[in-house]
């Protein structure tokens, strides 16, 4: 690594070359770590067995390194199991998602974190998969010591971290390219963007990366990356004229990115005609950072057409030679980036859900990359019902023909409703649904499924539960808090009239939120909600339940956790433009979990978010809260979240009550 002592804003470039004895040792420790990390293959053909990856194309995924390694180097475990084990066997390919990004890498000035980053790519040559390295240049998630620099003292900035990441792994055979500029085309005019790199150094600052990059190491590939390209439009003719003005002048690029953050039934027809034109220019393409969005909650259909959605762009990129592969964002909805990031109320834009099943659109993918089983199963028989109760219901129908991964099982209520939601799967040809009303009709439908697709569903029965009080209970007291501390708080009511079987109980973050979300359920009148963020608001309500229905809420109470401090233990920086600004928030220690209100202006859209999750999706009023891995903050450590977001017509910028002006 790269060691020296604080420097002045005007200085010559002083990068010197990494000793290549300092990189074979690097490769000699991620080599070392193979034993620990690698993870066995499942018996079942999995994305990585396709033919198409056989035959050299790559279907890889965008990395979280707490979930896969818990940020560590030697990545021996990470802090979710299943995720680790899918990715492990599913794919040959990775992108780090955040940790390669300056703000992580070298978040102060020549203090340099490869840790996280080191634990990805010893997972990843563990695994017999390839590296891509992102970013390198970046407009997002650069700290604020690099964008105050003059021209000369930032050029020589880039340099130097260009040199010390890139040098880092160009003797590893496992990180194989970079994106090396992301995102340098404008959303509205097509022209270059508007960023601090290219008000300070101007149009060169991109050759310039190109070429530090090439210096750091011969032989990787050297990418451009951006988003909305993906068919032939405004911003993709300026990338492409970008890229062909880039070669003429010898730059050293040699592919581009094409994000495909995708709406959908929005796929661009023009996507593979796009990747082709690119690919004539000389140049390598790939699909970098592809999933495709539903607006919440989705349905069945929806996941079907998402399903054909993801062939349609599996199937452009296999029809272009130059097209080596395609990387997922994220490996399921759980732990994607949306809805919180990004595009209002739209998600469940991966192949696995939040509790890691396949939907249909891993089986399509599977299909497309020539891995699935080129059959869809048969039709099961019509679900018949017995030990029908109260309050629950066991379901079973014939097999269907065909290889069955497993059956879906979906349920709408009322004798007459289409409103079908799926309720559980099974690998047996019986299901039971539990947790129903008492006298309350419901109909069930099954289809089976396998890597080549969904079966059509069975027809349809309807069942009505027995017995039940008739008689849902009264409505609850407001609770009152007491015992509030920094992380946890105790709840009182008074009793529902009635018979009750349980209280469910709701909470929202913030002084006005309406986001309700069930955390807890008691059987008496008091309940103590655990793991809150100190200095911060939260909303409960309470409502009873019993075989008849749920009563209707109580009145809401407010409560704010005490602890840690506000004001002046956080700081803000907004850089803004015309019609957008990106607002840079730096949290200090000590901190116990923390959550910070900010308001932004009534038309403005948040189209990028790091290291927070913020909420709601919409309006004014947002709250932003820490991560898994950056909440808990000792003295002298902090922390930077941050988003950009658009400004029509030069409206507000965002304001941070709890924070003050960098």
């Amino acid at each position: 690594m790269l060691e020296t002592a604080r420097k002045a804003l005007d200085k010559p470039p002083r990068w010197r070359p990494r000793p290549r004895s300092v990189a074979l040792w690097l490769a000699a420790v991620a080599a070392g770590a193979m034993g620990a990390v690698a993870i066995s293959a499942p018996a079942q053909a999995a994305l990585r067995d396709g033919a198409a990856i056989q035959q050299g194309r790559f279907i890889g995924f965008a990395a979280n390194a707490q979930l896969l390694c818990n940020n560590q180097a030697s990545c021996t475990s990470g802090s979710n199991a299943t995720y680790r084990n899918i990715a492990a066997t599913e794919f040959n390919q990775v992108t780090p998602e955040n940790v390669m990004k300056w703000e992580t890498i070298e978040q102060n000035d020549d203090q340099y974190n490869f840790g996280p980053a080191d634990g990805i790519v010893a997972f990843a040559q563990a695994n017999g998969m390839k590296v891509h390295g992102h970013t390198l240049v970046w407009h997002s998630q650069t700290p604020g010591y690099v964008q105050g620099l003059s021209a000369a003292a930032m050029r020589a900035e880039m340099q130097e971290h260009i040199q010390a990441l890139v040098g880092r792994y160009a003797n590893n055979p496992t990180v194989v390219s970079w994106d090396v500029v992301n995102e340098a085309i404008s959303d509205s005019n097509g022209q270059l963007r508007q960023s601090f790199w290219l008000n300070t150094l101007g149009p060169s600052y991109i050759a310039d990366a190109f070429r530090f990059a090439r210096q750091a190491d011969p032989d990787a590939d050297l990418c451009i990356n951006d988003y909305g390209i993906d068919g032939i439009n405004t911003k993709s003719n300026a990338m492409y004229n970008l890229v062909q003005s880039l070669i003429n002048d010898n730059v050293p690029i040699t592919c581009v990115g094409f994000q495909g953050h995708l709406q959908l039934n929005q796929i661009p027809s023009t996507l593979q005609q796009n990747l082709q034109r690119f690919a004539d220019l000389g140049l390598k393409v790939r699909i970098t950072e592809l999933d495709i969005r539903i607006p919440l909650p989705s349905d069945q259909n929806e996941l079907q057409q998402q399903a054909q959605n993801y062939a349609t762009v599996v199937n452009a990129c296999l029809a272009v030679a130059a097209c080596q592969g395609i990387t997922l964002w994220g490996i399921d909805d759980g732990n994607s980036w949306l809805p919180n990031s990004c595009c209002g109320n739209e998600g469940d834009a991966l192949l696995w859900n939040a509790n890691f099943q396949q939907k249909p659109a891993y089986a399509a993918v599977n299909t497309a990359l020539g891995g699935g089983t080129g059959q869809v199963p048969g039709t099961p028989g019509t679900p018949t019902a017995t030990n029908v109760t109260a309050s629950s219901v066991t379901l079973t129908w014939t097999a269907s023909s065909g290889t069955v991964t497993n059956y879906q099982i979906e349920r709408a209520t009322g004798a007459t409703s289409t409103n079908f939601t799926q309720v559980g799967t099974s690998t047996t040809t019986t299901f039971t649904d539990t947790g129903l009303a008492a006298n309350t009709t419901y109909r069930y439908r099954v289809r089976a499924v396998n890597s080549a697709g969904a079966s059509p569903y069975s027809a349809i029965v309807n069942v009505t539960t027995t017995g039940g009080t008739g008689q849902v209970p009264g409505t609850p007291g407001t609770p009152t808090a007491t015992n509030v501390t920094a992380s946890s708080v105790t709840l009182s009511w008074t009793a529902s009239s009635g018979t009750v079987t349980n209280y469910q109980i709701e909470r929202a973050t913030g002084a006005t939120s309406t986001n309700f979300t069930q955390v807890g359920t008691s059987t008496t009148t008091t309940f103590t909600d655990t793991g809150l963020a100190a200095n911060t608001t939260y909303r409960y309500r309470v409502r009873a339940v019993n075989s008849a229905g749920p009563s209707s809420y109580s009145g809401i109470t407010n409560v704010t956790t005490s602890g840690g401090s506000t004001g002046g233990n956080c700081t803000y920086r907004i850089d803004a433009w015309n019609d957008g600004y990106v607002a840079y928030v730096t949290v200090f220690g000590p901190r116990s979990g923390w959550s910070m209100p900010f308001t932004i202006g009534a038309n403005n859209t948040i189209i990028n978010s790091w290291n927070a999750i913020i909420s709601p999706s919409s309006g004014t009023n947002r709250t932003a809260t820490n991560m898994s891995y950056n909440g808990n903050l000792s003295a002298g450590q902090s922390t930077q979240w941050g988003f950009q977001s658009t400004r029509p017509a030069g409206g507000p910028l965002p304001t941070f009550p709890d924070c003050t002006p960098e």
